[in-house]
């Protein structure tokens, strides 16, 4: 009995010494550290909220981003924070760390050879990693979510993929790889959702073919080939490619079964012959290779009853002869109308059954009673068919009555916006979802297919920087787009009208919309293919999010807007004479957005003196001149600029607005000029004015000299 109470207390003590450490627990002090070293790796640290660059409880001081479970760090979720630098080469220290997300931040360098050994979930997308990908990833068996989308990395997968089976989504889209899909992606044997477009991969698509993909998107690419069957019952996106969607030719006949691989799963002939290895090895002849045998049977006992056919129905070949003799006999019309239907019901050539007799058959006079089949295959190419879209469309349809309901019908209270297209309403959705809906106006747009075409090349859009489509309605003469709502508005109300109530925008945080907008035209421009010229981007048009993360909106609408508005002061020179758009006029009108973000003026402003009116030809004169520049700085900032930062933010606006748009630069280049401004100045230690602090500490690292 004594020994009974005593073990009862020993469990009980315990107990409360577990509940103790857990209520009082530090984090691990080798998880501390290496959140140290990645603070201070990082710069535009200060949205890191509580972090430190040495010491401190990053679990017991709620850091940003930090999850935890008991003393060990379980997740760093960081993204779109505008943070650069890099991630140190401590990160596979975190032999804890499940989820890690740094996407969409500007750390345009190599991914860290070493990353988190352990990781379930690895987002870093959007960043500017350029280089190749870490072996390390290789190594990751408990990964089910990988993203490296939106990123420069190039050449060759040379990840392997054997022990990753546990992976479900694998995006690699919107970078620059290149060669043949790895043979190792058989192993992916959990696979859900792979997204691989807008890259340079070639080869075929065989190795993905027993897969259990449910969504694929291999659009753009260089590949070829045939499509296999077993992915053509998904969700799959090939466009931008040179595959072909047909059936595959069978192999042979008699072509041996050994050299033609065996999956464990196949679906059946038409798939390519050219599949991969299969997982084990069959003696048996498989589903090809029958399919290959009847289609061969078939044919050539085609070929058989057209030459039986034929010969039933012509005369001996001196029947023939005499027949040649007399042209306009009654005979001849007859027998080639006979043998007419054969040849174009076959599916090989006619010329592959021609003889010589029915070469030297002369044609028949001309019948003024013309067959119903040859006035059709005549009248297609003179009459075209009515058109239809066939295009997908990647988006919900909505009914008119779903959205009356949504918008209060469309009640003045939930009008957000309005413009030359139409007006924006608020709404929300039975699910509780908040939306925006664009009503187009008539006058723009009456034609339903029209309407049908713009809002699939819209479906078609997917950036980061870009708003997003979620839906649509073309029902009654309506024609409405539901986007997805960004609360905090456009950046034209931030620059232009915030009240006392509304905290201005920060040096960091107008880099960070600059940088977000240029990557939305890099992807309309150098990325969609045909490219994307947007027409009508203003500040207007570029929403912010909770974070104030930039969303460029009405993007494929440019067919919608009629004239251009000269008086905006955001239409390049060339537009004003001929009225045309290109991608050049696109950067023209970027620079401007540029100017207003550094000036806080608006692009055209008739209160102010006749030579200032124009914001671009006020200030393009001024854009090399410090001294001049640091007077058109933005009164909202109070000072609170990096110099350097501000005159290289100058040098790109002063290439964007040139009035040649041939000298104008392209999309890319204006996001490697501000990926390098942002590399090269540490925004987050110190700022300076125009009160000759900065000038005091030239040459200091503070200063931004790189």
């Amino acid at each position: 009995m004594r020994k009974a109470e005593d073990m009862a207390a020993v469990v009980a003590a315990a107990l409360l010494i577990g509940i103790l450490s857990f209520t009082n627990a530090d984090t691990d002090p080798n998880d501390a550290s290496n959140l140290n070293l990645l603070y201070t790796s990082l710069n535009s640290a200060q949205q890191l909220t509580n972090w430190k660059a040495s010491g401190g409880d990053p679990c017991g001081e709620n850091w940003k981003g930090i999850t935890c479970s008991g003393s060990k760090v379980t997740e760093i979720k960081i993204p779109s924070l505008a943070l650069s630098g890099n991630m140190g080469y401590q990160l596979d220290k975190f032999a804890s760390l499940t989820t890690f997300d740094i996407s969409n931040n500007i750390l345009g360098n190599q991914i860290p050879y070493q990353l988190p050994p352990n990781l379930q979930r690895l987002n870093l997308a959007g960043c500017g990693f350029s280089g190749g990908l870490p072996y390390s990833i290789s190594l990751m068996s408990s990964l089910k979510y990988l993203n490296l989308s939106h990123n420069q990395i190039q050449g060759q997968v040379t990840v392997q993929f054997n022990s990753l089976t546990s992976l479900t989504t694998l995006d690699f889209s919107f970078n620059t790889m290149s060669d043949n899909l790895p043979q190792s992606f058989q192993s992916l044997t959990s696979i859900n959702d792979m997204y691989l477009q807008n890259n340079q991969f070639t080869g075929t698509l065989d190795v993905l073919a027993t897969l259990p993909l449910q969504n694929l998107n291999v659009e753009n690419n260089r590949f070829t080939g045939w499509i296999p069957t077993q992915l053509k019952g998904i969700n799959l996106r090939t466009s931008g490619n040179q595959l072909n969607s047909g059936p595959a030719p069978p192999p042979p006949p008699g072509t041996p079964p050994a050299t033609r691989p065996n999956r464990s799963h196949n679906s059946g002939g038409g798939g390519s012959s050219n599949s991969g290895n299969g997982s084990g090895g069959s003696s048996g002849i498989g589903a090809g290779a029958i399919a290959g045998i009847v289609i061969s049977v078939l044919v050539v006992g085609a070929i058989i009853a057209f030459f039986i056919v034929k010969r039933r129905s012509r005369k001996s070949s001196t029947d023939i002869e005499k027949l040649d003799n007399q042209p306009f006999a009654p005979q001849a019309p007859e027998q080639v109308q006979e043998i007419k239907p054969v040849q174009v019901s076959s599916a090989t050539s006619t010329k592959a059954f021609e003889t010589p007799a029915m070469i030297n058959l002369r044609p028949p006079p001309v019948d003024r009673h013309k067959s119903f089949d040859d006035e059709d295959v005549t009248a297609k190419p003179i009459v075209p068919p009515k058109k239809i879209n066939t295009a997908p469309i990647d988006a919900k349809l909505f009914s008119v009555a779903d959205l009356q309901i949504a918008t209060d019908s469309f009640n003045v209270e939930n009008l957000i916006g309005e413009g030359s297209i139409g007006r924006v309403f608020r709404a929300q959705l039975d699910d509780g979802k908040v939306v925006a809906v664009k009503k187009i106006n008539a006058s723009v747009l009456s034609n339903s297919e029209d309407f049908l075409e713009i809002v699939s090349e819209i479906s078609r859009l997917h950036h980061p920087n870009i708003v997003e489509l979620i839906g649509y309605c073309c029902e009654h003469g309506q024609h409405l787009l539901v986007y997805e709502f960004h609360k905090n508005g456009c950046l034209h109300e931030f620059l232009h009208l915030s009240d006392e109530f509304t905290k201005p925008l920060t040096w960091n945080i107008r880099v960070k919309i600059a940088l977000g907008t240029a990557r939305a035209l890099e992807y309309l421009h150098e990325v969609c293919s045909p490219s994307v010229v947007h027409k009508n981007f203003k500040s207007a048009n570029i929403l912010l999010d909770g974070e104030l993360n930039p969303h460029l909106s009405d993007c494929a609408l440019a067919s919608l807007v009629r004239e251009p508005d000269q008086a905006s002061g955001y239409s390049a020179p060339e537009v004003a004479m001929s009225g045309q758009y290109t991608i050049k006029s696109d950067v023209y009108s970027f620079g401007v957005v540029m100017l207003e973000l550094l000036s806080g003026r608006t692009p055209f402003d008739s209160s102010r003196p006749r030579a200032e009116q124009s914001l671009v030809r006020w200030a393009t004169p001024q854009l090399h001149d410090i001294d001049a520049l640091s007077k058109m700085v933005d009164p909202a900032l109070k000072g609170l600029y990096p110099v350097k930062s501000l005159s290289r933010f100058a040098d790109v606006i002063a290439l964007c607005v040139q009035p040649e748009p041939e000298f104008r630069p392209p999309m890319s280049e204006v996001v490697q000029a501000l990926v390098r401004l942002v590399q090269r100045a540490n925004m987050s230690k110190r700022t300076f004015g125009n009160d000759g602090a900065a000038r005091a500490g030239s040459g200091d690292a503070d200063d931004y000299t790189p």
